[in-house]
């Protein structure tokens, strides 16, 4: 998992220069970072894994987002994969530091071993602070979000927390 994603960071930092070679300056923002899940909201429920987003910005304070997850662990000792597919609009704050909040929907895919796979509809509200480091790269300080699925004939309310780097081209 290490080596993916320190293989997708190096492509988007060459994306990033090259975009701005060309002039493409802030129209696309692409995110690649750590994830922490409380999946369900029980103690035993903690995952951790990855998400990659990429917005397309329509104006400076308005985007269209695609978002992506991949989370994994053993709670109550059965192996736990839970993946989130979710898009929507995000408005920000242009500035060094840049608020930011998000009304994502789409979908969400669990297995379990031992107890079987589902999928189910997913929707998303949340927020989060990018800082500028150095020229297009951003640190994402933190992003919170809370993620609703049905999964497993059940409503489940999951905690998203993720902090990683964001490359704006």
């Amino acid at each position: 998992m290490v080596r993916k994603l320190s293989l997708l960071l190096g492509l988007l930092f060459f994306v990033s220069f090259a975009a701005h070679a060309q002039g493409l300056t802030d129209k696309v923002e692409v995110f690649g970072g750590y994830s922490f899940m409380h999946n369900d909201n029980r103690p035993d429920g903690n995952l951790n894994g990855w998400e990659i987003s990429g917005q397309y910005k329509f104006s400076n304070w308005l985007g269209l987002v695609a978002d992506f997850d991949g989370h994994y662990g053993s709670p109550n000792g059965f192996g736990t994969q839970k993946y989130n597919y979710l898009f929507g609009p995000q408005i920000s704050f242009p500035a060094r530091v840049s608020p930011f909040v998000h009304l994502l929907i789409g979908g969400s895919h669990q297995h379990v071993d031992g107890v079987g796979s589902d999928s189910s509809f997913a929707a998303a509200l949340g927020a989060g602070i990018d800082t500028k480091v150095s020229g297009p790269f951003y640190w994402r300080i933190i992003q919170g979000d809370w993620i609703h699925t049905s999964l497993f004939g059940g409503s489940q309310n999951n905690g998203r927390l993720s902090t990683g780097i964001v490359i704006k081209f």
